[in-house]
């Protein structure tokens, strides 16, 4: 907490963004409030556009969120880590909040569910994201290790089209099994 006194102290704005609206400063797991953040986000926005947007609207309504709010954490990510002398820390997790949005981008454009309840599918897709977030496989991997904000960002945003592409999948092979 001490580290993210000193970051906020030096660049309030810049580690307000990058904590992830506040959520990096969770005591326990800050990766996983920041993806709260994103899923919360993601829902707000689906909420708000569905009576506006298609299903494709929505979808490139919360891609392109989670596009802005990565390129926004791309920058307000440097300072934040150049203060605490850390390549990616917890503290930071704007690029989850980025990630997530990405991850719900696929659910607008999954048929509509019969057999279940809608929020399973947004659980799903927050299971997905954190699967690809802490594993990390081959080449998210290798994405962290850009420099800067770049790699804090990058592979969160990698995690979560991977996120949505299984999403997609799974429900293309689940509606084509007639499961739902």
């Amino acid at each position: 907490m001490s580290d993210a006194r000193r970051a906020f102290a030096a660049h309030p704005l810049a580690a307000f963004v990058a904590t992830g609206f506040g959520s990096g400063l969770s005591p326990a797991m800050p990766g996983t409030a920041g993806s709260v953040v994103g899923l919360v986000l993601g829902a707000l926005l689906v909420r708000t556009l569905a009576s506006h947007a298609t299903s494709l609207g929505l979808s490139v309504g919360l891609l392109t969120s989670g596009l802005v709010v990565g390129l926004v954490g791309v920058f307000a990510a440097e300072p934040v880590c150049r203060t605490l002398g850390a390549e990616d820390p917890g503290c930071v997790t704007i690029d989850e909040v980025s990630g997530q949005l990405i991850a719900c981008a696929a659910i607008p454009l999954l048929p509509p569910l019969h057999a279940g309840p809608v929020w399973a599918v947004w659980l799903a897709a927050f299971g997905l994201f954190r699967f690809f977030d802490v594993v990390k496989p081959w080449p998210i991997h290798r994405i962290q290790d850009l420099p800067g904000g770049w790699g804090v960002v990058a592979d969160d945003v990698a995690g979560g089209v991977a996120a949505a592409a299984v999403l997609l999948g799974g429900g293309w092979l689940a509606a084509r099994l007639g499961w739902i």
